[in-house]
This record gives structure tokens, sequence and C-alpha cells, in this order.
């Protein structure tokens, strides 16, 4: 039993000492970094906005009634093409032709109220004249003359009042000859009926607000896109920037718009602060119809054939253990004009430098990182053998997978 007991604490000797070693040894063994290189490429680059936006007519205008009354004929119809002036609806008028009749006679019977009231008028006056010829000769008293000149004042103020009921007697005329027109609604403007709201026999009431009888468009041939562009692309835009959108009715197909306004008023749309971007559009084969969605795409930069590198190289940070391995003195830092096309690029992206020169090294004898000088001032690394180099580059464009690389 002895025997035994000491073979199994050898063994577990033996098998903690390789345990120990092996792991000393992966822990002390250095291994190689390995990257992934990227060539710098020539390539077309666009930078652009995207946004949604609906489309709309350039004017639309909401025809309604600004009387109550029973419909009594329509004469368009959704799609129905009208003119300016054009009878597009009747109510019925027979309450207003008889209000109409009404205030016909109130002003009639206004008129004999003030001929009845001059004439006593002209009464009061003579008499007033005769009761002062009296009073002259001393035959009338004091008392009576002032009846008299009382009377005649009296007969003025009721012409005054007879003609004030027949201004408003006329006005109320008046008042009822507009409404019989109102009863004949007819188009504001030249264009198309996008919608009809009413029927025939349908009654209208118009107590508190005009009710809405149809939506006419004025012209589908010339249409607009209102664009909702978030508040970080919106100074990325500008009057007359061409645009490009899709719809979903026409998945193959790309329109043409301009735009002509970025409106200052700001909306915020589920916590999100957007800019309205109006653009205008020709819609001279009128496949476009209002209320359908746009995919707008504003293009406001682009370079054409450059050098270029994938936005994922300029991301790329060299690894604290890949600086402390990188061999001293390494070869020499490459400027921006260097990353030519053809030139490979290492972890994420690098170029072959050019000859020359002793790379900028850190304290512990690595490649040392440059500081970039400005936003567009970007590092990257490029391999020299095995050793990664920092290279300070300008960039240009990017339409966020690609970076143009300035001179």
């Amino acid at each position: 039993m002895m025997r035994l007991v000491q073979w199994a604490v050898g063994i577990a000797i033996i098998v903690g000492g390789a345990w120990a070693f092996m792991s000393y040894r992966k822990r002390h063994t250095e291994v190689e970094p390995r990257y992934k290189t990227t060539p710098v490429e020539k390539a077309t680059i666009t930078a652009k906005v995207t946004a949604t936006g609906t489309l709309s007519a350039r004017v639309t205008v909401q025809v309604g009634s600004q009387v109550s009354g029973r419909l009594q004929e329509i004469n368009v119809d959704y799609n129905s093409p009208v003119t300016k002036g054009q009878i597009i609806a009747k109510l019925d008028k027979r309450l207003f032709q008889a209000a109409l009749a009404s205030a016909i006679a109130n002003q009639a019977q206004a008129n004999g109220a003030i001929a009845k009231s001059k004439a006593n008028l002209l009464q009061a006056e003579r008499a007033l004249e005769r009761a002062e010829n009296l009073a002259k000769e001393g035959l009338l008293n004091t008392s009576d003359l002032e009846v008299a000149r009382a009377a005649r004042e009296a007969a003025a103020a009721d012409v005054v009042v007879s003609q004030g009921t027949l201004s408003q007697a006329a006005a109320q005329r008046s008042q009822a000859e507009v409404n019989i027109g109102f009863t004949t609604i007819v188009s504001p403007i030249d264009g198309i009926v996008l919608s009809r709201a009413v029927d025939v026999g349908q009654t209208v009431a118009a107590s508190l607000q005009a009710p809405v009888l149809f939506t006419i468009a004025q012209d589908l041939k010339v249409i607009q896109v209102d664009t909702f562009v978030a508040e970080a692309d919106v100074g990325k835009l500008k009057q007359g920037m061409d645009a490009i959108f899709t719809v979903d009715a026409y998945p193959g197909l790309k329109f043409k718009g301009k735009a002509r306004d970025i409106r200052n008023a700001a909306q915020v749309v589920q916590n999100v602060v957007t800019y309205d971007a109006v653009l205008d559009v020709d819609n001279g084969e009128l496949k476009l119809k209002p209320g359908m969605t746009a995919n707008v795409t504003f293009v406001y930069a682009e370079s054409r054939d450059v050098p270029s590198l994938p936005n994922a190289a300029l991301r790329f940070k060299l690894p604290a253990d890949a600086i402390a391995s990188a061999a001293p003195g390494a070869s020499a830092s490459a400027s921006a004009s260097a990353l030519g096309a053809g030139d490979s690029a290492a972890a994420g992206a690098v170029a072959t430098p050019p000859p020359g020169g002793a790379a900028p090294t850190n304290r512990r004898g690595g490649p040392k990182r440059l500081a970039p000088e400005a936003s567009d001032h970007k590092t990257v690394y490029v391999l020299r053998g095995e050793t990664p180099v920092a290279v300070n580059i300008v960039t240009g464009v990017t339409d966020g997978t690609k970076t143009e690389i300035l001179p």
C-alpha cells in the first residue's frame, strides 16, 4: 500500500510540473501579430444624404360651403378636370330665395316708413311756422311754441330712424342675395378633383366652420416632395441641389428632383428633429400621385477616380502588445501622397511607404502613433516588411464605406 501511494505522489508531481512548464512557456512565448491588408484603390466616391418624404401637389385647395343646405346637384367626381369658375355643385336655394323675398319686403316697408316720416316732418315744420307767426303777434304763449318746436324735432328724428331702418333692410337684402350666390359652388382654380366628400341629397352644415366638399389639386404635372431630413444632415443640403428618389409603385424607376426650399421650421417625428426639404419634380407623364412615399437621395459631394481606403482601415488602432513587439528603428512614416492606387495596407489600412527615413518610435521602441491635426486628418498603418508604420493622411469625401485620400 505504501508503494502505491509513493507511485501516485510521483505521478502527480510529474503531471503538475509538466502543466506548470507548459503554462510558463505559453505565457512567455511571443506570438507574431498577423495583419489583414487591403489595397489602396482608385474609385468613385459619392457622398449622400437619404431621407423619406411624401408627394403632394404644389397647390391643393379644399373647397367648402359657406352656407348650410341640402346638396341638389354635383357636377364633378374623382379625377375630374375642372377650370376656374366652373360650377361643381349646387345647394337647394329655395330657403335662401324665401329669405331674399322677405328682405325685399322689409326694404319696401322701410321705404314706406321713411316716406311717412318725411311727411310728418313737413307737417311739423308748417305747424312750427304758424306757431312762430302767432307768437310774434302775441296770440300764442311761449309753452305752445315750445311744443311745436319739439314736435318738429321729433319728426326730424323719425326721418333719421326711418333712413337707418331702410339701410338695414338693404343690407339684409344684400346678404340674402350673397347667400343665394353661395348655393352655387364653383372651382377656385384650374386643376383636377382629388377627392369628393359628399353625395347628392346630403345636407351640409356650415355653423362653426365650412365643411370640406372637394379637394382640388392645381396641376399634377408639376408635383413636390416634402422630405424629412434629420438635423445631423440638414447642414449638407442647399437650395438648387439635385436629388433622386424612388417610389414603391415603380421600384425600377428613378425620378429626379431639385431642392426648392430648406424650411427652417423643425418637426419632431418620434423624438427625432427633422426639417422639411421641398423638391420640385416634373410629372409630365402623371405617373406620380399625391400621397406616395418617396425614398429620396441627395448627392452633396462626389469624387471620381480618386485613391480610396475602406473606412475600416481608418478605424483600426494598433494594439498595445503590437506596439511593444514592433521592432525599433522601423522604416519611415509615409506621407498621404504616398498612398497611391495599388499600394497595399495592413490592419485595415496600410500602404507601402516611400523609401528612406526613419519611422517615429515610442519609448518602447515601437512605431509612434501620429496625432491628427484636424478632423479630416486620420492615422493609418502601412506594413514595412512585418512592421506597421503610422501614416497621417488627409481624408476627403466618404460614402460610409470608402473614403477619399487627398494628396
